[in-house]
């Protein structure tokens, strides 16, 4: 049974540490949360429970006032100098009028501070983290969220706006989510909210593959049983960011024929793991104007990154075990590496590939209790999610191993509140 309102208010000064460490603080309203699934539909409902049992964690994450004021400087100083004039010099990519919808910033937590891991231009979990909140607006909890306080309205002027952009008074008529095989996808359940919220809103929309969608001369067309339906923009769910597999997409962003968000120049301007290394060099941050005090925050909210050279071999094997390997491209974790579990074998295909190495920041803890059997300490990371340089809403990701996996028990996403 989730702590009562009463008891939770008696302590209002718990600080974010003492209440993470109390797997018994503050529990989920577990039947809210189950009552806001049940509204989506039976359908939906069953979708979650069955594909995605640990998608919902059973405890918020609480952070300080300090915490979120350091992220949120960390971010705009990266959205100040990303707008800087040679920061793109050598982007060839696609790109579009279109600003890009939900930018994740991810942040481990530790006693030093807060500290930017990675920066994703196709953040998922933005509309169930909005339904995770939304369910538990009376439970009662310490400390306040951070979130637009409409997030549907919030969701939909930030589309609009996307294509306000490109195709100024016209209105948005149609919208396609568009992912590999999206039945598949773990996160499909999230396409259907998106759908709902853009059908409600009188936008047709649809989720679909992108090899059914048709370039033409007059614009991006979706082949449906029904016949051909014109796309006007494109939500954009892919992993293969630069769009090299999908040429219609691709040249249609290039034509202006659709409008895609995100598409490959916000991949390249912010997420391609190399952008690390360009973000935590003083000197190279010098010399594209980055102020003083940009390249401060910057420097003390972005660990060390470096990109992987065959002439570190002797450096980065020594030195292993402080170093966290990401490849340039890589996404959901895959071929990411702690230092400390390197293999020979494995370093060298690293020193070989397209890695970036990254300093280690320990992610922060917090305590769950799981199946009555004990604590378990699971670590977090938080996720600011983004637009346009703004902060829509902050969740964060509990899990078990080496990254996020939504595979372990109390996991999944969570709740994030700020308390003094």
């Amino acid at each position: 049974m989730h702590q009562t309102a009463a008891s939770q208010l008696a302590h209002p000064a718990s600080s974010a540490a003492t209440l993470n460490g109390d797997c018994h603080s503050a529990l989920l309203d577990r039947a809210a949360l189950q009552h806001a699934m049940q509204a989506q539909g039976e359908e939906w409902h069953s979708l979650v429970t069955e594909r995605c049992p640990h998608l919902f964690a059973d405890v918020p994450v609480f952070i300080s006032a300090t915490q979120l004021r350091q992220m949120r400087a960390v971010i705009e100083a990266v959205e100040r100098v990303v707008a800087l004039p040679g920061w793109s010099d050598k982007v060839r990519e696609p790109g579009s009028a279109a600003k890009g919808v939900f930018f994740g910033y991810d942040f481990h937590l530790n006693e030093q501070g807060a500290h930017l891991i990675e920066i994703n231009t196709n953040a998922g979990g933005g509309f169930l983290n909005a339904l995770l909140l939304d369910s538990q607006r009376e439970a009662g909890l310490p400390g306040a969220p951070v979130a637009e306080a409409n997030f549907e309205q919030a969701f939909l002027d930030m589309f609009r706006n996307e294509w306000r952009l490109a195709s100024g008074d016209v209105p948005l008529n149609s919208i396609a989510i568009v992912d590999e095989q999206p039945e598949g996808q773990y996160l499909y359940a999230e396409f259907l909210l998106a759908k709902n919220l853009f059908g409600r809103a009188g936008i047709a929309a649809h989720i679909a593959d992108p090899a059914a969608l048709q370039a033409r001369d007059d614009g991006l067309y979706l082949d449906l049983p029904e016949g051909g339906q014109k796309i006007d923009l494109v939500y954009n769910r892919l992993t293969d960011f630069s769009l090299q597999r999908h040429s219609a997409l691709r040249q249609s962003c290039l034509d202006g024929r659709v409008v895609l968000t995100p598409d490959p120049v916000h991949y390249a301007r912010y997420a391609d793991k190399r952008n690390l290394a360009r973000l935590t060099d003083v000197a190279g941050l010098r010399s594209l104007g980055a102020s003083e005090a940009d390249i401060v925050t910057l420097q003390a909210g972005i660990p060390r990154a470096l990109v992987v050279q065959p002439d570190m071999e002797a450096m980065l094997w020594a030195e292993r075990k402080q170093w966290f390997f990401k490849p340039n491209s890589g996404y959901g974790s895959k071929g990411a590496y702690r230092g400390e579990k390197l293999t020979r074998r494995v370093f060298a295909e690293i020193l070989q590939g397209d890695y970036v190495a990254q300093k280690l920041a320990a992610p922060g803890e917090r305590a769950v209790c799981v199946n009555d059997a004990g604590v378990a300490p699971l670590k977090y990371d938080v996720r600011c999610y983004v637009y346009d340089g703004q902060v829509q809403l902050v969740a964060a990701r509990l899990y078990q191993g080496q990254t996020t996996n939504f595979r372990t028990p109390g996991g999944g996403f969570a709740l994030v509140r700020v308390v003094e």
